[in-house]
């Protein structure tokens, strides 16, 4: 009889991430999807809030709506990464014990000057040391017409974002 393990849904009913790790996993996995964002406008980015604190709680997915294909990403641990789709409805509520969460579209603004910019490519980026070998972990990057690029990065153990050009001690691999 095999064993089999809860998925831990961060207090979002019907997520069920599905963690990978490596680029090309992800990229077997999710490539062509990916790409068929390409040439669609960003139309919402949602994170879940602290309310009791009044900050984004990383811990959870950064939702990305690219006129209605809604990409949800979700970084774990130093190298794992969740990818999927349509399965989290920000207008249902955040379930955490000892915290008030809420999902929100305008709680981060800087990533806002990107709405209604349509998506011109999908990178995975991955850090290098100074060996020049790279890790495991993947973070996603999409650049956006008029030179905007977000990136969904892992900030060790959960999601962060970040404007602007990659840093200089990663690489970056654009899907095809």
């Amino acid at each position: 009889m095999s064993e089999r393990r809860a998925v831990f849904d961060f207090g979002i009913e019907g997520y069920r991430p599905d963690w990978l790790v490596g680029g090309r996993a992800i990229e077997e996995t999710h490539g062509r999807r990916l790409l068929g964002l390409v040439g669609r406008r960003l139309s919402r980015l949602w994170v879940v809030w602290d309310l009791g604190d009044d900050e984004w709680f990383a811990d959870c997915p950064v939702l990305l709506d690219f006129e209605g294909q809604q990409l949800e990403l979700n970084h774990k641990k130093f190298d794992e990464l969740s990818v999927t789709w349509n399965q989290c409805d920000p207008r249902r509520p955040v379930v955490w014990p000892d915290f008030d969460l809420r999902w929100r579209d305008d709680a981060l603004p800087e990533p806002g000057t990107l709405l209604g910019r349509s998506l011109e490519r999908v990178e995975f980026v991955q850090w290098v040391g100074p060996d020049g070998s790279a890790g495991e972990g993947v973070d996603v990057a999409f650049g956006f017409e008029g030179g905007g690029r977000l990136t969904v990065h892992n900030a060790l153990d959960e999601n962060g974002l970040a404007l602007g050009p990659p840093d200089p001690r990663t690489r970056v691999h654009v899907l095809r």
